[in-house]
C-alpha cells in the first residue's frame, strides 16, 4: 500500500479542499493508497526570521519552535506528497508559503527523494498556471519525482461547467500520478536535474568549508564523489554532461572570487 499525503494551504474546507478530496479518492479508486489531507491551518508555523542558522549550524538550531518538524515527518512518511493552495494575490496563500519557508534547508540539502510529489491550485481570475510552475520548481527542488500540477478555475459559486472541468483535470492528474508511484523511486536524472547537482555540489566544495553543515552534509553524504544525490547508472552522454557542469561551475566560482 501507497501512503499519499496532501497538505493543504487555506483555510476554508471549500474549493481548494475539496479538489483535494476529488483528487484523493481518484487515487483510491486507482490503486491501493492510504490517503491523509493536513490542513496547514490546523498547526504551528512561524515566520522565518532569515537568521540562517539551519544553513550554517543545522536545522536544530532554528531559533523557532513550531511544528516544522511534525510535518516534515509526515512527507517522510508518505510516497506521495501534494501541495495544494488558493491563489492569493497571485501566489500561494501565507500559510503555504510560511511552510515552504520553514523548508529552506532542504532546499540547500534535497531529502524527498524516491517520492512523487504534485501541486493543486484553485484560482478565480488569472496567475493559477504561474504559480502550477513555481510548485514544480519547488518539488524538483526538494528531491521529489515532480508530476505536473494542476490549476483550475472558479468563480463562488462554481458552476456545474467549472466542475465538470475541474473533474476531468484532475482525473487526467491522479492517472499520471498513480503511473508515476508505480515507476521505480530513484530514476535517472534529467538533464536539468544533473546540472543543478553537478553545479550546486561544486559550487558547495568551493566556496564553503567544515564551518557550514551544507559542506558537511554533502560532505558525509558522499555527494562530492557521487555522480547525483543517489546511486544511479548515468549513460555516456549524461557523464560527460556532468563533467561538463563541474567544469564549468568551477570556473564561474573562480571567475566570481578573482
Amino acid at each position: 500500500m501507497k501512503k499519499v499525503t496532501a497538505f493543504v494551504g487555506s483555510a476554508r474546507k471549500k474549493y481548494t479542499y475539496d479538489a483535494v478530496r476529488q483528487f484523493l479518492d481518484n487515487l483510491r479508486s486507482l490503486g491501493d493508497v492510504e490517503c491523509e489531507i493536513v490542513a496547514l491551518s490546523g498547526y504551528r508555523l512561524e515566520t522565518c526570521r532569515g537568521c540562517q542558522a539551519c544553513f550554517t549550524k543545522g536545522e536544530e538550531f532554528c531559533p523557532l519552535k513550531d511544528d516544522r518538524d511534525e510535518l516534515i515527518g509526515k512527507i517522510m512518511a508518505s510516497d506521495g506528497v501534494v501541495l495544494a493552495s488558493p491563489n492569493y494575490s497571485f501566489h500561494v496563500s501565507g500559510m503555504m508559503k510560511l511552510f515552504l519557508d520553514r523548508l529552506g534547508f532542504v532546499f540547500h540539502r534535497p531529502r524527498f527523494f524516491g517520492k512523487t510529489f504534485t501541486s493543486i491550485v484553485a484560482q478565480g481570475i488569472y496567475g493559477g498556471g504561474k504559480i502550477v510552475r513555481y510548485f514544480d520548481f519547488v518539488g524538483n527542488a526538494l528531491g521529489f519525482n515532480t508530476v505536473k500540477g494542476t490549476c483550475f478555475r472558479v468563480l463562488d459559486p462554481m458552476t456545474e461547467k467549472e466542475r465538470q472541468k475541474r473533474d476531468k483535470a484532475l482525473a487526467r492528474q491522479s492517472r499520471r500520478f498513480t503511473k508515476s508511484l508505480a515507476k521505480p523511486a530513484y530514476p535517472a536524472p534529467e538533464l536539468l536535474k544533473l546540472m543543478a547537482f553537478r553545479m550546486g555540489r561544486t559550487s558547495i566544495r568551493l566556496e564553503l568549508d567544515d564551518n557550514s553543515r551544507d559542506y558537511r552534509h554533502y560532505n558525509d553524504k558522499g555527494w562530492f564523489e557521487s555522480d547525483y544525490f543517489y546511486p544511479v547508472q548515468l549513460g555516456p552522454l549524461k557523464t560527460l554532461a556532468g563533467g561538463l557542469f563541474d567544469s564549468l561551475q568551477a570556473r564561474l566560482t573562480k571567475h566570481r572570487k578573482s
